[in-house]
């Protein structure tokens, strides 16, 4: 390919290809009809005095006042050609879907499902809702959706008397 464009400079750059090996040169004008070393193949060329083919619209630069030193570059000119990969199937996918958690286990359209009630928590100005809220739950999940009732004791702290309670409670494991 040959071809010529403006450096920084202002003067002219020729561009050619090296005759042994196709590498793209450029080289100033004075240095035209000089012999070189081309840095590729090592052959010595003799760089041509004029382009003999009219560059083309897209190699032809002229040189701004704002331009800068990255975009003048011999890189920044450099063609790259990249490749985008083809598959024959879906791609495995970068964020599998959160697999369900221990305990968790689908049958069907319900899941197994745990319930925890303790028994501080039915408290009602000082009256013993427990037996009430367990009976209602029950209720609402069934009998044939109920896996299993299991007790529970715990400690707690008590902001009122600042003591350490102990207590006890029910998880309901339920498919839901």
């Amino acid at each position: 390919m040959w071809g010529s464009q403006f450096n920084q400079t202002g003067t002219m750059d020729i561009i050619f290809d090296c005759p042994n090996c196709a590498q793209e040169l450029a080289v100033d004008s004075s240095g035209a009809g000089t012999d070189i070393e081309c840095p590729s193949c090592g052959e010595t060329i003799t760089i041509p005095a004029n382009a003999t083919k009219p560059p083309d619209s897209k190699e032809l630069v002229l040189p701004s006042l704002s331009a800068s030193p990255i975009t003048a570059s011999a890189a920044a000119k450099v063609e790259k050609h990249l490749k985008v990969p083809v598959h024959s199937a879906p791609a495995e996918p970068l964020i599998g879907k959160a697999k369900p958690p221990l305990g968790a286990r689908v049958t069907g359209d319900k899941q197994v499902r745990i319930r925890t009630i303790r028994r501080a928590s039915c408290m009602e100005s000082g009256h013993d809702n427990f037996d009430d809220v367990v009976s209602k739950f029950l209720k609402e999940v069934g009998e044939t959706d109920l896996i299993g009732i299991h007790t529970v004791g715990y400690n707690y702290y008590d902001v009122a008397s600042q003591k350490t309670l102990t207590d006890y409670g029910l998880v309901i494991v339920y498919r839901g």
